[in-house]
C-alpha cells in the first residue's frame, strides 16, 4: 500500500493529466445576448494564434459567433478546420471579404477587365461561403472615378451589383457593402455614406444586396447614428462596431454603445455585430479590458 501522501500526490497528477488529455476547459461564461463576432486579430494575447484555439477560448468567454475579414487568404484546409470547429461548438460564422481594393476603380468605373476581376472574386466567394456555412459576403466597392460624374458612377455600380445578385441569389447568399469614411481613413473610396449605400441597395432591389452599417465609419463621416440607422433599416443586413476616435474597443471613445445596441435589439435585430477594431491596451490586460467592455454594453 502506498503512503497516504504519496498516493494523494499521484492521484492529483493523474487527474491533471486526464484533464489535459481530454482538452479540459473551465466552464464557459454566460453567452452574450448580442451576437458579438470577433475576428482572429483581436485576442491572440490571451487566446493564442491558432484559430481553433481562439474559437474554443472565445466560446468559453461567451461568444457564439465569429467573423474573419481576410478569411479568403487562409488555405482551404485551414478554412475547413475553422468551419468544422465552429460547427462542433455550435457557433455561427459571419462575414468575410470576397473582393477588395483600396486603390483601383472597380464598381464605379467601366473598365471591363477590372469589373471581370470583381466577378471572378465573387464566383470564388460562393465556394468559401459554402465551406464556412455562412451567407454573408462583404464586397468592397473600390475607389471613386474622378473622371466621371457621380451619377454615372452610381449607374455603373448598380449594374455590377445586379450581376453579383444574379450570382449569389441561387445560393441564398447576401452581399453586404460598407460605407468607408473619407474624413480620416479612406479618402477617395466610392462608397462613403449610408445614404449612398441605401440608394444603391434600393436601386438594385434584390434581397442578396444589403448594407453593412459600420458604426465607426458612420460616426466619423456623418454621425446622427440612430436616425441614420432607422432610415436605412430595411436595407441593413450586417452591423460592425468600433469606437472613435482611434477605432478601439467600445467605451474607449465617444459613442454611446449601450444605447445603440439596445436600440438595435429593440428594433428586432438579432444578427451579427462584428468587432471591427483594435485594442487600446496591448497584451493580456488589453484583452481583459475589451472583454469587460463587451459585458458592459451587452443588451439587457
Amino acid at each position: 500500500m502506498l503512503p497516504r501522501r504519496r498516493f494523494l500526490k499521484q492521484s492529483l497528477l493523474g487527474t491533471a493529466a486526464l484533464a489535459v488529455g481530454s482538452a479540459f476547459r473551465l466552464p464557459a461564461a454566460t453567452p452574450f445576448r448580442t451576437k458579438f463576432s470577433p475576428d482572429f486579430n483581436v485576442f491572440p494575447a490571451l487566446a493564442g494564434t491558432d484559430p481553433v484555439d481562439q474559437l474554443k477560448w472565445g466560446y468559453d468567454q461567451g461568444f457564439r459567433a465569429w467573423e474573419s475579414t481576410m478569411l479568403k487568404n487562409r488555405p482551404v484546409a485551414e478554412q475547413e478546420r475553422i468551419s468544422r470547429t465552429m460547427q462542433q461548438l455550435g457557433m455561427e460564422f459571419g462575414q468575410f471579404v470576397g473582393t477588395l481594393t483600396f486603390k483601383d476603380v472597380t464598381f464605379a468605373g467601366r473598365d471591363a477587365s477590372a469589373r471581370e476581376k470583381v466577378l471572378a472574386d465573387v464566383r470564388a466567394s460562393v465556394e468559401i461561403a459554402k465551406r464556412m456555412n455562412t451567407k454573408f459576403i462583404h464586397n468592397v466597392l473600390g475607389m471613386a472615378d474622378p473622371k466621371l460624374p457621380h451619377d454615372f458612377q452610381m449607374a455603373n455600380a448598380i449594374e455590377l451589383l445586379k450581376r453579383i445578385a444574379d450570382l449569389y441569389e441561387p445560393h441564398g447568399l447576401v452581399m453586404v457593402m460598407e460605407s468607408m469614411n473619407h474624413r480620416h481613413d479612406h479618402p477617395g473610396m466610392f462608397l462613403h455614406t449610408i445614404p449612398q449605400a441605401y440608394a444603391l441597395a434600393k436601386a438594385v432591389g434584390r434581397p442578396s444586396v444589403k448594407v453593412l452599417f459600420d458604426v465607426y465609419h458612420v460616426q466619423i463621416q456623418e454621425g446622427n447614428l440612430l436616425p441614420t440607422l432607422d432610415y436605412a433599416w430595411d436595407e441593413i443586413g450586417y452591423v460592425q462596431i468600433g469606437d472613435t476616435p482611434g477605432r478601439k474597443e467600445p467605451t474607449t471613445g465617444e459613442i454611446n454603445f449601450p444605447n445603440f445596441l439596445q436600440h438595435l435589439y429593440d428594433k428586432g435585430y438579432r444578427g451579427f455585430v462584428g468587432l471591427e477594431h483594435g485594442l487600446r491596451t496591448s497584451g493580456p490586460d488589453g484583452v481583459r479590458a475589451a472583454l469587460a467592455a463587451y459585458r458592459s454594453i451587452d443588451v439587457k
